[in-house]
């Protein structure tokens, strides 16, 4: 049903593994754990222009606040024409609000397509409750010797046996078994990690939100019960899936402050001639002085 979506992410996946294994070999954990996370880079890079597009909207919608509130007070009693007023709005700004929502459905996508391309290596049942498409249940056997998406039999098996530092990436937290202590040297600071990059990330987003209206309930929920569920659902994840979330958290933290950092000298230097124009201006009483020609 989402192939158009599977197929596009194994095939990025296999390029970057077709090279890495190229140095490394094919068997090479390391070139596994590479093309993971420059899968990651490959596609948040891709998206790197819609986000900048969307925190340009975000920044302008919050500009737009007070007008906002005053159409939505002056038509209380009018839905229709407080719509139409708020639409005309952002017309003449140049907004387009649902435009932000392009890198958010991406990114579900991206994480739709590499979080069942990776748990589609182990078709033995193992992980049947993170299913995101069913796959047909086979033996050991069958499945080592069945493609998935663009990946041979050859690439299954290599990353079934695929390990990084003693872990096979292939292995959950919650199901190691006699590898729980090798499982959790890497499964738990990748958990940490990624609980740590969602806080602040929230945190910086939420830090943006002048005048807004958020419950503290919901503040709280997004800067600690979100990061949480990185801890707690992590122990079910594979050691793949956690080097993906570690990637792209950290991605979506650096490239947050970069972008946030731009929009303020962006800001700043729109303001600058306001400002001069304001400096110049005569003070009040004070004839104003006409240049000599």
């Amino acid at each position: 049903m989402l192939d158009f979506i599977y197929y596009p992410v194994s095939a990025i996946l296999w390029l970057w593994h077709t090279a890495f294994a190229a140095v490394l070999g094919p068997a090479s954990g390391i070139a596994w754990v590479l093309a993971v996370i420059f899968l990651v880079i490959t596609l948040r890079a891709a998206l790197f222009l819609p986000f900048m597009k969307q925190a340009r909207t975000q920044a302008a919608m919050q500009r737009l606040q007070p007008r906002v509130k005053a159409i939505q007070k002056k038509y209380k009693d009018d839905p229709q024409r407080k719509n139409t007023e708020l639409q005309q709005l952002f017309k003449d700004n140049g907004i387009n609000p649902f435009a932000s929502l392009v890198p958010l459905v991406a990114q579900i996508f991206v994480f739709v397509g590499l979080f069942h391309v990776l748990r589609s290596f182990d078709r033995t049942g193992t992980f049947d409750y993170l299913s995101f498409g069913r796959t047909a249940t086979m033996t050991a056997d069958q499945n080592a010797a069945t493609a998935n998406y663009l990946f041979g039999p050859t690439d299954v098996q290599s990353f079934l046996h695929a390990d990084l530092f003693g872990a096979p990436l292939s292995a959950t937290l919650a199901g190691a078994g006699e590898l729980l202590s090798a499982v959790a040297i890497i499964a738990l600071p990748l958990m940490l990690i990624a609980a740590v990059a969602t806080h602040f990330t929230a945190r910086a987003g939420l830090d943006r939100q002048t005048g807004s209206t958020q419950l503290p309930f919901m503040r709280s929920l997004t800067l600690w019960a979100f990061p949480a569920t990185a801890v707690v659902g992590g122990a079910l994840l594979p050691v793949a899936i956690l080097l993906y979330f570690v990637t792209n958290n950290a991605w979506t933290l650096a490239q947050q402050h970069f972008v946030y950092r731009r929009l303020d000298a962006e800001t700043a230097t729109e303001a600058m001639p306001l400002v001069a124009e304001v400096n110049s201006a005569p003070k009040p009483g004070v004839k104003p002085k006409r240049q000599q020609r």
